[in-house]
């Protein structure tokens, strides 16, 4: 009998009784389903298309000779002694993988509602799985990086890593993190607003310029030098770029400042993501 006491649930749906309530269990037993969200995020994107999967490295390269032409060449504006090359493309790498984690993951229940509509999983199972497709993007056009420094190490020019190269993976990480809370805020608030979608690529683009990708930080006038690095994007690509180029490490004070907004943006998208969740559908 379908109704009998005895009859034993494999799987038991019950509505969440705290706000910031990760159940990094109920996403493990997705994992499954994460891998299948991640292959047909990266599948999906260059499907169709003539030159597939190279253009992970096209774009790289052609933002970095813009930059090059653009910056380097009509502004000549000076990039502290690194190559210009490496200069652009260490910085374009790191911001593309943030910009990708936050852009995608804010479109989460509006570009998802069908699927969330008809069946029940761990929701944090889609924005994982777009930060880690993202990851790969970042992967191949890491490589890409290491390739041209060292063609340039090779070819005798003054590049010089420092000790930060063993945090390289953090960097990253916080990027990650960073582009996760921010994306889980923005998809929490488009659910009512959609507005905020149109709001993210202006904002995306605003936020580039307020870091130091197109040029050095020493061309921030002193005065605003503390203000600028509440930015919290800006302590991770100053290390990241030192971490190759031994230009200079934030000191522990701004980077602390950004790790700590960091977890704030993280577990504040988490716990708003987890609100809107129990009844987004009735709004999508």
């Amino acid at each position: 009998m379908s109704g009998s006491k005895n009859e034993n649930w494999t799987t038991v749906i019950t509505p969440k009784d705290k706000l910031l309530r990760l159940n990094l269990r109920e996403l493990w037993q997705y994992r499954d389903l994460v891998t299948s969200f991640v292959k047909r995020d990266i599948t999906s994107v260059y499907k169709q298309t003539i030159l597939g999967p190279l253009w992970f490295f096209i774009q790289p390269i052609f933002t970095t000779l813009m930059f090059l032409l653009v910056f380097g060449n009509i502004a000549k504006i000076p990039t502290d002694g690194v190559p210009q090359i490496l200069f652009y493309m260490n910085g374009i790498i790191l911001w593309n993988y943030f910009s990708s984690c936050l852009t995608s993951t804010s479109n989460t229940f509006v570009s998802n509602a069908y699927i969330f509509k008809k069946v029940y999983f761990s929701r944090l199972a889609l924005p994982v799985s777009q930060v880690i497709s993202a990851l790969v993007k970042f992967s191949i056009q890491f490589l890409l990086f290491l390739i041209m420094l060292l063609a340039y190490w090779i070819a005798g020019s003054a590049v010089s890593p420092s000790w930060a190269l063993l945090a390289v993976p953090l960097f990253v990480l916080q990027m990650a993190m960073l582009g996760l809370g921010v994306g889980l805020i923005v998809t929490s608030l488009t659910t009512k607003y959609r507005d905020m979608a149109h709001l993210v690529t202006f904002a995306v683009q605003l936020w580039m310029y307020a870091t130091p990708i197109v040029y050095p930080l020493s061309m921030v006038p002193e005065k605003w030098r503390s203000l600028y690095m509440l930015n919290p994007v800006v302590p991770v690509l100053e290390g990241f770029k030192h971490a190759f180029f031994s230009t200079g490490m934030p000191s522990f004070a701004e980077y602390g400042i950004s790790i700590a907004t960091t977890f704030i943006l993280l577990f504040g998208g988490i716990l708003v993501f987890n609100l809107v969740e129990r009844n987004f559908v009735d709004t999508v």
